[in-house]
């Protein structure tokens, strides 16, 4: 199958290399010129951005702030970046989300109000990868599944890089993104082993995002890798439009659904028939308030806040300010929000979500 337009475009244009933030930024700008306007999931949607700053009302923006200082406090605690406490403490997805809940607010490694914060993340990252580019946390630390800790390192890595251009991250940032080409199935997509057999939506979406920043920040991706996660993707989603968790089917639900519309996005796809169902089968999963028991909570609206806010429109118009709400509610006295993995985890995800709007992070931008 050859690649779309759009697609070739978004696999040409970091080729030539970045030269800092603003390049990277830039380079997602130019991929924003290439949507077709007028379409559902177009990446240019002016009005959405112009009306984006007045969406962090002044209670999310409180909410946000002890957010950060919470996980800030409970990170300080530990001198190697991570946290000291509970099972997921060194978790190196964890600590990844948390940098990126940093940058989201600004911060970059070294710089801004939690700059110290950032670097201290960072350099626990790099010291978990592997000669291999394997990038796991050590034996004692506990793992949903290590491809998702390396995808989600991935992605930290690249976006640290993409923001400060420091060398020092490239050779184990180009070793991760290896790593992750090498072990991509047959079918073109990742389970949770870095081995080329099983794959399911949920630990694919995690790669797809890695491989899509370190692509934004130079890093060679081969457009074959994308193409067979395209594809791979487009088979997993049902007639509902949501999306089965493995191709052997199975019902959609709203998690894997919010990834599946997401890794279609990141792997350049802004129109179709996938993501016109896909968004209208997300739309009937907005935000209502009060404290859903739905499982995966925190995973499925980090990946729901970004599909609309690509889709931009009316899309973002109402499924921002729900879940925003939603969130200041679920908001505990510390700072913190709960999550069956950890707080650390609930919170950088909830501090990802809220601000949204600020498009800091290169791969946010529209």
């Amino acid at each position: 199958m050859k690649p779309s337009q759009s697609r070739r475009k978004f696999f040409v244009h970091a080729s030539a290399g970045l030269a800092g933030a603003g390049l990277a930024l830039a380079s997602s700008g130019l991929l924003r010129a290439q949507g077709e306007p007028g379409k559902a999931g177009r990446p240019d949607d002016l009005e959405t951005e112009r009306s984006a700053g007045e969406m962090i009302t002044p209670s999310a923006q409180a909410a946000i702030d002890k957010g950060l200082a919470y996980l800030a406090a409970r990170q300080n605690q530990n001198s190697d970046g991570a946290f000291g406490g509970g099972s997921y403490g060194k978790n190196v997805a964890v600590v990844s989300l948390t940098g990126m809940a940093y940058m989201s607010g600004g911060s970059t490694p070294g710089r801004g109000q939690y700059g110290a914060n950032v670097r201290a993340g960072l350099r626990f990252v790099l010291s978990s990868c592997g000669d291999d580019g394997f990038i796991t946390g050590p034996p004692n630390s506990t793992s949903h599944g290590p491809m998702y800790d390396h995808g989600f390192a991935t992605l930290f890595l690249a976006e640290a890089y993409g923001m400060t251009m420091d060398e020092d991250i490239r050779p184990k940032l180009s070793k991760a993104v290896r790593l992750i080409i090498d072990t991509q199935n047959d079918e073109g997509g990742w389970r949770y082993q870095p081995q080329k057999r099983e794959a399911d939506i949920s630990v694919t979406i995690c790669q797809v995002m890695a491989l899509r920043a370190a692509r934004n920040a130079g890093i060679h991706v081969p457009n074959e890798t994308v193409e067979r996660c395209i594809e791979y993707v487009k088979k997993s989603q049902n007639d509902d439009g949501g999306f089965m968790y493995m191709l052997q089917g199975g019902p959609s639900a709203f998690p894997r659904s919010a990834a599946g519309v997401v890794a279609l996005y990141s792997a350049g796809i802004y129109e179709g028939k996938e993501l016109e169902k896909g968004l209208e089968y997300l739309m009937r999963h907005v935000p209502r308030g009060g404290f859903s028991r739905e499982s995966h909570y925190f995973y499925g609206h980090y990946y729901a806040v970004q599909a609309m806010w690509h889709a931009g429109g009316e899309f973002w118009k109402q499924w921002y300010p729900a879940v925003r709400d939603e969130l200041i509610e679920r908001q505990r006295e510390d700072g913190s929000w709960t999550d069956a993995i950890s707080a650390e985890y609930g919170t950088a995800m909830a501090c990802i979500v809220l601000q949204m709007p600020n498009n800091y992070l290169p791969i946010f931008q529209r």
